[in-house]
């Protein structure tokens, strides 16, 4: 569902996000994951969340890292629904079939009634500008803090 084919040779265009080398707009990040801004969202706030380890698929998934991953998906749905103004959101992933980018991601999309998204036909939309992308990062990061609460003495956050 994220768009365009990942791999040019042997590499991860999720892991070249994760690493710093493909640029995102993102929105979270911590020891676990990364999460940042869809490059074609279903609806602005539409974010994907990556561990920062690779494993293609949730069958792949270390146990060690289930938990802290889905409680990230967990904080990440509550930004999106808080910054987005939304009723609610759709959390999904795909397992190989639909999986356009082999690196296991997990869909947060903001959601409101009557939004038309119906079934599994999904109209994919850009950001109109690279602006309105930057305002919707800077919405879910914020509330994303705000979700957090101060960071520990010592953390990095």
């Amino acid at each position: 569902m994220a768009g365009e084919v990942s791999h040019v040779g042997s590499r991860c265009l999720f892991c070249d996000i994760v690493s710093g080398v493909a640029a995102s707009y993102r929105v979270f990040e911590d020891d676990v994951s990364v999460a940042f801004l869809d490059h074609r969202p279903l609806f602005p706030g539409h974010c994907l969340l990556v561990p920062r380890e690779h494993h293609e698929t949730l069958n792949d998934l270390p146990a060690r890292l289930v938990g802290p991953l889905f409680g990230n998906a967990q904080l990440l749905a509550r930004a999106v629904e808080r910054a987005m103004g939304a009723d609610g959101t759709l959390v999904a992933m795909n397992n190989r079939v639909s999986q356009s980018v082999p690196h296991l991601h997990v869909h947060v999309v903001p959601r409101r009634r009557k939004d038309g998204l119906r079934g599994f036909f999904w109209p994919r939309q850009r950001y109109p500008d690279e602006q309105a992308a930057l305002d919707v990062q800077r919405l879910i990061r914020a509330a994303v803090a705000d979700l957090r609460g101060p960071p520990a003495p010592g953390s990095s956050g």
